[in-house]
């Protein structure tokens, strides 16, 4: 059974930041890309950054690029997302996600990432 489960999130005033963690169980972390994805309430889910399996490979929406760090640790089956220079506009609720496959490479593509945890709280704000 995947289980994913983050932490980290909390309030930060603007120009902070703060460090998102998924602890990954259940499956075979370092065979699978990894995404962090964002849902303010009423809206859709949004794509934030992603990673290969390999920990090697990177990409970020133009929102986040320059301020946002993807990593992962595979020893510990764990997903990080640095968050510097947070803007109000960065509060969401943060998920990470388990592509559809192993082996694969990364997507930008939400539905292509087939388990998220239950996510936690950004809140940017004075």
């Amino acid at each position: 059974q995947v289980q994913l489960v983050e932490s980290g999130g909390g309030l930060v005033q603007p120009g902070g930041s703060l460090r998102l963690s998924c602890a990954a169980a259940g499956f075979a972390f370092r065979f699978y890309a990894m995404s962090w994805v964002r849902q303010v309430p009423g809206k859709e889910l949004e794509w934030v950054s992603h990673i290969n399996h390999f920990g090697t490979d990177t990409d970020y929406a133009n929102s986040v690029k320059g301020r946002f760090t993807i990593s992962r640790d595979n020893t510990n089956n764990i997903l990080y997302l640095q968050m510097n220079s947070l803007k109000p506009e960065d509060s969401a609720v943060y998920y990470c996600a388990r592509f559809y496959t192993a082996y694969r490479p990364p997507s930008r593509s939400i539905d292509e990432y087939s388990d998220r945890g239950q996510g936690t709280q950004v809140t940017v704000s004075s």
